[in-house]
Order: C-alpha cells, then structure tokens, then sequence
C-alpha cells in the first residue's frame, strides 16, 4: 500500500503524555486511609507510546504501561 494513503499519523511523547494519566495514593488526615488521585505523566518519562485508533499506550522509562483514550 503506498504511503500516501495510509492514515497512520506519527505521535509524539508529549502528545501521549498528554492522553494518559497516572493514579497515586494520597494520605488522607494520616489516619491510615488514601484517596486516589490522578496524575498526568510527563513527557520526559515517555520511553514508548502507540496509537491504537481507539486508545493509546504508552510506557515509562520506569516500565510502567498505561492506557488513553484517543482523541
């Protein structure tokens, strides 16, 4: 298939970055109890990221995987 008519567009670690978040636990009055918080990954952590069409994943440079939705 020639290249002109694929679709398939190139995306940057920032912009995948921007599509999926991190959850950490957030102490809550230090009586033992967490609340969950989520939090955007940034782009420097990006070792990998693939657009799926219907999602994208994108590995850290820690080796963790996460999962967006695409725009």
């Amino acid at each position: 298939m020639p290249e002109s008519e694929t679709k398939e567009t190139q995306l940057t670690a920032a912009d995948a970055a921007k599509l999926v978040q991190r959850t950490v636990l957030e102490p809550v009055d230090g009586k033992g109890k967490f609340r969950e918080k989520r939090v955007p990954v940034s782009a420097e952590e990006v070792l990998s990221c693939k657009d799926y069409g219907t999602h994208v994943v994108v590995v850290t440079r820690d080796g963790q995987k996460f999962t967006g939705q695409a725009k």
